[in-house]
């Protein structure tokens, strides 16, 4: 049997301020965190216009990434947007890239941790390389868990959204929301919305239901120099061992190089891809690089869509979530178009992690 996915909730931590949320108030986060994706869309689609070397002009360096102008844009965005529409009876700490993990930052403006109720993470673009440059649509991701303080992980985020953020040339942009209730249940939209008529349209989940990759996209995660060989190797075994015999000489499994987690985890959503491993944090140990650009908490903060739509998402080392709500922790990640899928390549895909990169 596989490994299931643990999407129960945690138990509160009595020292941080909370209160039951209800049914109602799951559905007015998810319209809070959409309409605040909604914004950071619209606001970057205004930037359009500006040349490339400005929004390509590296702002700063954070200890999680490297900042670029188009970040900035957004980044100042959602601290105003908060201010100006975050419920103040719902007091909520903001954890976003661009702000350093000892910095706090909580609205109503200046309410002390211990007096939040909720913890927010936000990844104001993921895919900024692509946006910049105008070649490929990048994701706002958004979660939102009780606040439990560092304790709070990925796990306990029970309200998350994901608006695509399209390029230039490209006037449908797709929005993907989901909920989980305190008795578990849990919801799934998916919006596409065209941007000139103003009018949208609701779209099902997807998900390859294949048991197979042959004639399907599988992407392991190499974006940068640092260990492509490395990881190109570990690739090419794992399709060695998951293509039959007198397959193996034909192209039956296709790669795509998608520089977004979020944009990743829509692919699993949209049916286009079945299989994704981003396990750079592992790769770079083993090699001695920096952990700087590999995957953060921010980067799968929108974990409970894809989950909501069907989709296995889980560590390298575990089914769940385990990864605290901050900006510097690294994340190894796999996740799967289907549970059957994980079940057959999973006891494969864990033994050539551990050949290559134990």
């Amino acid at each position: 049997m596989g490994r299931k996915q643990n999407l129960s909730p945690r138990p509160n931590q009595s020292h941080f301020h909370h209160s039951v949320t209800t049914s109602s108030q799951f559905e007015t986060f998810r319209t809070l965190l959409c309409q605040l994706g909604a914004a950071i869309r619209d606001t970057l689609r205004a930037q359009q216009h500006r040349p490339v070397e400005q929004l390509a002009s590296v702002a700063e360096r954070s200890t999680a990434d490297v900042i670029y102008e188009i970040d900035k844009v957004s980044e100042e965005l959602i601290l105003r947007w908060l201010e100006e529409n975050w419920p103040e009876n719902l007091p909520v700490q903001l954890v976003m890239e661009g702000i350093e993990d000892d910095q706090l930052v909580s609205f109503p403006t200046a309410t002390p941790l211990g007096k939040t109720a909720y913890k927010l993470i936000i990844d104001p673009i993921d895919g900024t390389r692509g946006l910049m440059y105008d070649k490929r649509s990048a994701w706002a991701l958004i979660g939102l868990a009780p606040q439990r303080g560092p304790t709070t992980t990925l796990e306990d985020i029970s309200v998350a959204a994901m608006t695509e953020l399209p390029t230039s040339k490209q006037f449908i942009s797709e929005q993907l929301s989901a909920t989980r209730s305190t008795n578990g249940v849990t919801s799934f939209h998916r919006v596409s919305t065209d941007l000139i008529r103003k009018t949208e349209t609701r779209l099902p989940a997807s998900p390859s239901q294949a048991n197979e990759l042959s004639h399907g996209f599988l992407s392991v995660a190499k974006f940068f120099p640092q260990c492509k060989a490395a990881l190109a190797a570990f690739e090419e075994e794992l399709c060695h061992e998951l293509t039959p015999a007198a397959e193996r000489a034909e192209a039956l499994i296709f790669d795509d190089q998608y520089i977004s987690t979020g944009g990743q985890l829509y692919e699993l959503i949209a049916g286009h891809d079945r299989l994704v491993i981003d396990i750079r944090p592992l790769a770079y140990a083993k090699h001695g690089y920096a952990q700087s650009l590999t995957c953060h908490p921010y980067d799968l903060c929108a974990a409970l869509v894809a989950r909501a739509a069907g989709v296995v998402v889980e560590t390298a080392e575990a089914p769940e979530l385990a990864i605290p709500l901050d900006t510097t922790t690294t994340v190894s990640w796999i996740a799967y178009a289907n549970v059957q899928l994980a079940d057959r390549v999973r006891p494969v895909l864990t033994e050539l992690i551990q050949k290559h990169f134990d």
